[in-house]
């Protein structure tokens, strides 16, 4: 039984470690090509080596750090291809979620999508990116749960962590973010008249947004980005 409580332990804390170091990764605070050194990783958070090593397992299997040969694990750059087929998936799962949210959409769910636009338009109003992006990242979730298919969520999840990169750098200002808050309340909108076609629209234009703004973020920093 000790053995048990301890492994369960440990694997909370990988979970724990895991899920800082990917905040921080897309969050940009590691850098892409920043080196993670596991005993430092252990050290820093105070836990052993093996939640670290475990962490930087689930980060890899997440393809957002990578060992290279004589460098050790390192933040993986930005990948334009990973961005455009994590993007690809996404729009197929979340354009399929609205499909069927026209077709029934739980009330409560509803009334909370509600104040979450409100919340994202003040926070978005007031330039404040990182709680802005939370509460963006909490209205596509509504949205899944309120469709009944909150699983689709779970898929979208990790994959979505490279285009949260790239969103860094591109929710700089209040504008851009309540250009996002108006594509929200057309996708609600489309979803209230019960129109799948619209609503699996306004939602790929949403989605496409990241598209628009990837050739200039390139070309600003391009050391953050692979070499094609």
């Amino acid at each position: 039984m000790a053995g048990s409580g301890s492994n369960g332990s440990a694997a909370s804390a990988a979970q724990r470690l895991e899920a800082e170091l990917k905040r921080a990764i897309v969050g940009l605070e590691l850098r892409p090509g920043a080196r993670l050194s596991e005993a430092e990783i252990a050290e820093r958070h105070g836990v052993s080596r093996q939640p670290a090593r475990e962490a930087l397992i689930g980060l890899a299997r997440m393809r957002l750090v990578e060992v290279l040969p004589q460098r050790g694990t390192v933040v993986t750059k930005i990948s334009v291809g990973r961005l455009m087929q994590a993007r690809f998936v996404r729009e197929a799962v979340e354009t399929a979620v609205v499909r069927r949210a026209c077709e029934a959409f739980d009330r409560h769910a509803r009334e909370r999508i509600d104040g979450l636009i409100e919340l994202q338009e003040r926070f978005a109003a007031a330039g404040d990116h990182d709680t802005f992006q939370r509460y963006d990242e909490h209205f596509h979730v509504a949205l899944a749960e309120g469709a009944g298919c909150s699983l689709a969520w779970d898929v979208v999840r990790d994959i979505k962590s490279h285009m949260d990169r790239l969103c860094q750098l591109t929710l700089f200002d209040a504008p851009t973010m309540l250009g996002l808050v108006a594509q929200h309340r057309a996708i609600i909108a489309a979803i209230d008249a019960g129109d799948p076609d619209a609503a699996a629209e306004a939602m790929r234009d949403h989605l496409t947004e990241i598209l628009r703004a990837m050739p200039r973020v390139e070309a600003e920093h391009p050391d953050l980005f692979e070499a094609p």
